[in-house]
């Protein structure tokens, strides 16, 4: 399975993007059954959740510092998952990546070492 995100770009604050995680595999897959999470990491940073949509039913969870700006949603037909975000800042300012975990996953959300695939991450910079 491999995850390619997409959508990243130079914004001023305030501004919005939408970013997008398109899975592919082998014949026949389908993201149906697939937590995605999407993930940032800041230069000199830890990684950290931004939020989390699971593959059951659509539950979702964000990160509070992304917490009413930030929309995770997915589309199982495409086999892509987004993550639209509004109201951005400097601070959102990160290599965001996007990452699948199958059923089964020891708590929700599921923590990072759990997911089983990466995508290669798009940079979002945010700055006047």
């Amino acid at each position: 399975v491999q995850l390619q995100a997409s959508g990243g770009g130079l914004v001023q604050p305030g501004n919005s993007l939408r970013l997008s995680c398109v899975a592919s595999g082998f014949s026949g897959f389908t993201l149906d059954y697939y937590a995605i999470g999407w993930f940032r990491q800041a230069p000199g940073k830890e990684r950290e959740g931004v939020s989390c949509i699971s593959g059951s039913d659509g539950s979702t969870v964000y990160a509070d510092s992304v917490k009413g700006r930030f929309t995770i949603s997915r589309d199982n037909a495409k086999n892509t998952a987004y993550l639209q975000m509004n109201s951005l800042t400097p601070e959102d300012t990160a290599v965001y990546y996007c990452a699948a975990v199958g059923p089964g996953s020891s708590s929700w959300p599921p923590p990072p070492h759990e997911y089983d695939y990466w995508g290669q991450g798009t940079q979002v910079t945010v700055s006047s």
